[in-house]
């Protein structure tokens, strides 16, 4: 995304600010107050796909809307946000992590690529594919633990799982059996979901721009010299969010739905390990089972994604400094 400017590159350039040309300060505390909105209006989505990809072959809500439905006749709105208290707790610092990874990683990737001459949209999706990638690596050593708590408590007393009083519960319990590891349940799948998600959606984001914005006149050859206006650059960017949706979510539900049931099995002495649950996927429901939750996810991946963008371009704009 952040290429350094030049002439060649000038159309686009025009919709990027870089990230040497923020207030940092600035970015994390109004950043920490616009995602954390975001996360509050998206959140019953992760729960409905979470129950979707744990529930067992004799549970009859099969459904998005069936799960919403028990979801909300037996626990009301509150139930939509079971364990969202705990994923805010972790998300701001993760956050931090991930977005100042993502951007100076970046802008390393472009000048990396840059030598072998190639197309803009294919140098936008390396170079972005390669950031999404590390500050994934790096914000998972926050998430994984906050993604198996709240995961417990989006699932609590759903198809035959544990209940708990809370997020403080549900850690003190895991340490009680397993350990500090015991939090780290499905690092491993965690790193090879989200890490590959989140390489495919910066690489598609950033590489799905450019190819829109030559297909509007604003290519690399384009002799435009008026910049586009701020509602063509927003539809840009959310088109592009749910191009990198659609795409992420194809690619990694399956690695998704088997990291899931990892982290929500009980604290049972003999739980199944990563090769069991493909097993007992594929004798539930062939191997459409590994899609399980598919819908909600496309829908989550590509909602959050789309705000998020939108959100994150708007805070870059927002906390740009004036030269």
């Amino acid at each position: 995304m952040n290429t350094p400017p030049s002439p060649r590159a000038a159309p686009f350039v025009q919709t990027e600010i870089n990230w040497d040309k923020l207030d940092k300060k600035r970015f994390y505390v109004v950043g920490a107050g616009l995602f954390t909105g975001v996360t509050v209006a998206l959140y019953p989505v992760s729960v409905v796909k979470t129950r979707l990809q744990v529930a067992s072959k004799d549970v009859a809500e099969r459904s998005a809307f069936s799960v919403v439905k028990g979801i909300l006749k037996n626990d009301g709105v509150p139930g939509l946000y079971r364990g969202f208290g705990t994923v805010i707790t972790g998300a701001v610092p993760a956050r931090i992590i991930f977005l100042t990874a993502l951007e100076t990683t970046k802008i390393s990737a472009f000048k990396l690529v840059a030598p072998f001459e190639f197309s803009e949209p294919t140098q936008a999706a390396i170079a972005n594919g390669m950031a999404g990638m590390t500050a994934s690596l790096f914000s998972q050593a926050v998430f994984v633990p906050i993604d198996v708590v709240s995961q417990k408590l989006m699932v609590q007393g759903y198809s035959g799982h544990a209940t708990y009083t809370g997020g403080i519960d549900v850690a003190t319990k895991i340490i009680k059996s397993y350990g500090v590891r015991g939090l780290y349940r499905g690092f491993g799948l965690s790193v090879m979901t989200y890490s590959p998600s989140s390489a495919a959606w910066w690489a598609s984001y950033g590489s799905s721009q450019r190819v829109i914005w030559r297909l509007l006149g604003y290519g690399s050859d384009s002799e435009a010299t008026v910049p586009p206006s701020q509602s063509k650059i927003v539809l840009v960017q959310a088109l592009g969010g749910i191009i990198a949706g659609a795409t992420a979510s194809s690619i990694t539900t399956p690695l998704d739905t088997i990291k899931t049931r990892l982290q929500v099995m009980g604290h049972q002495e003999n739980r199944p390990s990563a090769k069991q649950v493909v097993k007992d996927l594929i004798a539930q429901d062939g191997w459409k089972g590994f899609y399980r939750g598919l819908g909600p996810r496309f829908f989550s991946m590509s909602a959050w994604g789309t705000s998020m963008i939108l959100t994150y371009e708007y805070l870059k704009r927002l906390c740009a400094v004036e030269d």
